[in-house]
C-alpha cells in the first residue's frame, strides 16, 4: 500500500508539462495564422464588449431579455479568453508544450464556458417562452431581480460541477503527457493516466447528461409552448416569436452543432477525416460561436440594432460639427 502510494506521488510529481501533437509544422506560414488569429481575436472582443457596454449604459435596455444577452456576450468573452492567448502562443513556438497547472486552468475555463452557454440559452429560451405564451404576466413573472438570479445560478452551478470532474482529473497519475489535440481537453488528460480511470469515466457520463438534460429540459418544454402558441395564435403574435426565437435557435443549434463534433472527435477514432478538418471543427464552436452571437444578435433585435445606429448617427453628427 505504501509503495503504491509513494508511485503514486512520484509520478504525479515527474509531470510539469503536456504536449500538443496536432500542430503541423508550417514554417513562416504561423506568422500569417498568428496575424489571422489574432485579428479574430481582437474582433470578437471588441464586438462583446461593444454590446455589453451598449446594454449597461443604455437604460431602455435594462430588460431581462437583455441582461441574459449580457451574460451571453462576458461567457463569450470568457471562452475565448480561455482558448485564444495560449493558442497564439502555440501558434508562434517551434515546441508545443504548455504547463500541467496552466493546461488544467484552460480546461476548466473551456468547459465551464461551454455549460454556461448552453445553461444561458436555456434561460433565455424560458424568457421568451413567458414573453410569448404569458405577456401579461411577464413583468411580474421575470423582473430584473430574478434575471440577475438566474445569471448567478447558472455561473454557480456550472463552476461547481465542473470543478468536481476537474479535482477527479488533478489527482490522477499520468504515465504520459502527449495530448492529441490543439488545446487543453479534459478526456484527452484523463485517457493518459496510469491508474483506473471508472470513477471519472463514471462521473463523466453523469456529468455530461447533466450537461445536456438542465438546459435541454426547459429549451423543450419553452419551444413546445411557443409553437403552439405560434399555431393558434395571430399573425403578429408569429410575427413576433420568429423575430425573436430565430436568433436563440441559430445559436443554439451552431453551438450544439460545434460540441457534438468535439465529443465524437475526442470519444471516437477520426484518422479517416483529413487533419485539417478535424482541426478546425475542433475549434469550431470556440471560434465561430462568440463572434457569431453578438452579430446574429444585434442584426436581429431590432431595440440593438435601432441603439447602435442611434449611435453612429451621432458620432458622425459631432464629427462633422468638430470639422465644421
Amino acid at each position: 500500500m505504501v509503495c503504491c502510494i509513494t508511485v503514486r506521488m512520484m509520478v504525479n510529481s515527474t509531470l510539469h508539462y503536456f504536449i500538443f501533437s496536432t500542430y503541423m509544422y508550417v514554417g513562416s506560414l504561423k506568422y500569417l495564422y498568428f496575424l489571422l488569429t489574432a485579428m479574430l481575436y481582437m474582433l470578437i472582443v471588441f464586438v462583446n464588449i461593444f454590446l455589453i457596454v451598449l446594454i449597461c449604459m443604455n437604460r431602455s435596455l435594462h430588460e431581462p431579455m437583455y441582461i441574459f444577452l449580457c451574460s451571453l456576450f462576458v461567457n463569450e468573452l470568457y471562452g475565448s479568453t480561455g482558448l485564444f492567448p495560449l493558442l497564439l502562443v502555440q501558434i508562434l513556438s517551434d515546441v508545443h508544450t504548455v504547463s500541467a497547472p496552466l493546461c488544467f486552468l484552460q480546461i476548466f475555463c473551456l468547459y465551464t464556458y461551454a455549460q454556461v452557454e448552453f445553461c444561458n440559452l436555456a434561460v433565455m429560451s424560458y424568457d421568451r417562452y413567458l414573453a410569448i405564451c404569458c405577456p401579461l404576466q411577464y413583468n411580474t413573472l421575470m423582473t430584473f431581480n430574478r434575471a440577475v438570479t438566474l445569471i448567478a445560478g447558472m455561473w454557480i452551478y456550472s463552476y461547481v460541477k465542473f470543478l468536481i470532474t476537474l479535482f477527479l482529473t488533478i489527482t490522477l497519475p499520468f504515465c504520459g503527457n502527449i495530448i492529441n489535440s490543439l488545446y487543453c481537453h479534459n478526456y484527452l488528460v484523463v485517457k493518459l493516466a496510469c491508474s483506473d480511470i471508472q470513477v471519472n469515466n463514471i462521473y463523466g457520463i453523469f456529468g455530461s447528461v447533466l450537461t445536456v438534460l438542465v438546459p435541454l429540459l426547459p429549451i423543450l418544454f419553452s419551444y413546445t409552448k411557443i409553437l403552439q402558441v405560434c399555431f393558434s395564435g395571430s399573425q403578429q403574435t408569429r410575427r413576433k416569436a420568429i423575430s425573436t426565437c430565430t436568433p436563440h435557435l441559430a445559436s443554439l443549434i451552431n453551438f450544439s452543432f460545434g460540441c457534438m463534433f468535439e465529443i465524437l472527435q475526442s470519444r471516437f477514432n477520426m484518422a479517416s477525416v483529413p487533419s485539417i478538418v478535424r482541426i478546425i471543427l475542433s475549434l469550431y464552436f470556440l471560434l465561430i460561436q462568440p463572434l457569431l452571437n453578438p452579430v446574429m444578435y444585434s442584426m436581429q433585435l431590432s431595440r440593438i440594432r435601432n441603439t447602435c445606429k442611434h449611435l453612429l448617427s451621432f458620432k458622425i453628427k459631432a464629427g462633422c460639427k468638430c470639422q465644421s
